[in-house]
């Protein structure tokens, strides 16, 4: 499937990659396991919305509440940072991927933050999609850094409007996701890009992350195609019937 297959397509897709740790624990594996197939997952699916025609995608790849998780799975997920960069990133940057790091970025080793700086340095003049990992991230947070830099760059109160704020965000490079998807079971969002999915449509799937592949993105993307995006307003021709239908005096 290509993009010139479908008619109506998403530019931006976030996902949040849910279901690796339950997926090995399916299969009697240490979790571990789960998270190495899921990082297999990601290449594949960004891979296959290239081919979709999709131009950005922003995957929830550790979550700003995930510190809270064992000690042991943790030191595996910031090893897993270095293991898939030394994998993959040649891979990526060959296919056009342009890659993009966004979350607080103080909390991990220099080891790993060199690991992103080379991703980035080493994708920037690719064009044919922008992957963006958001990494030790909570949707909380980026308001709040995004508030707290206006002010730093002295925005006035009365300057301040959405859009303005926007530029602030960790995701300013990105227009706002069309459709969010959530892998595993969950219904929620949890903390994921809450100010840029406002508008975004929502498809939840009980697929588990390692098992993701294109016929689960091509069921979200038809999902999506059927949705009727409104952004709050209404159809011309449905407005046109209520006034045609009102009593005349």
């Amino acid at each position: 499937m290509t993009a010139l297959d479908t008619a109506v397509i998403p530019r931006h897709v976030a996902i949040v990659m849910d279901g690796n740790g339950r997926w090995a624990n399916k299969r009697f594996m240490p979790r571990f396991v789960g998270h190495k197939r899921g990082v297999d997952a990601l290449v594949r699916t960004v891979k296959a919305c290239a081919d979709r025609g999709i131009e950005y995608v922003t995957v929830f790849a550790f979550s700003s509440e995930n510190w809270k998780r064992p000690e042991e799975e943790v030191s595996g997920l910031m090893g897993l940072v270095l293991v898939a960069v030394s994998k993959y990133l040649g891979k990526l940057a060959n296919e056009g991927v342009r890659i993009r790091i966004v979350g607080d970025r103080e909390a991990v080793s220099d080891k790993v933050r060199e690991a992103w700086r080379e991703a980035e340095q080493r994708t920037a003049h690719n064009d044919r999609i922008t992957l963006s990992v958001a990494f030790n991230y909570g949707g909380r947070w980026d308001v709040l850094q995004a508030c707290r830099r206006a002010i730093v760059e002295g925005v006035a109160a009365e300057q301040l409007t959405e859009a303005r704020l926007s530029q602030y965000m960790a995701l300013s490079h990105a227009p706002d996701p069309d459709l969010f998807i959530r892998t595993g079971g969950e219904v929620r969002i949890s903390n994921f890009l809450l100010w840029q999915v406002a508008y975004s449509e929502l498809h939840f799937t009980e697929c588990l992350w390692p098992d993701f592949d294109e016929a689960e993105l091509d069921a979200a993307l038809a999902t999506y195609r059927a949705r009727d995006r409104r952004f709050g307003g209404v159809k011309p021709a449905a407005t046109t019937m209520a006034v045609a239908a009102l009593p005349v005096s």
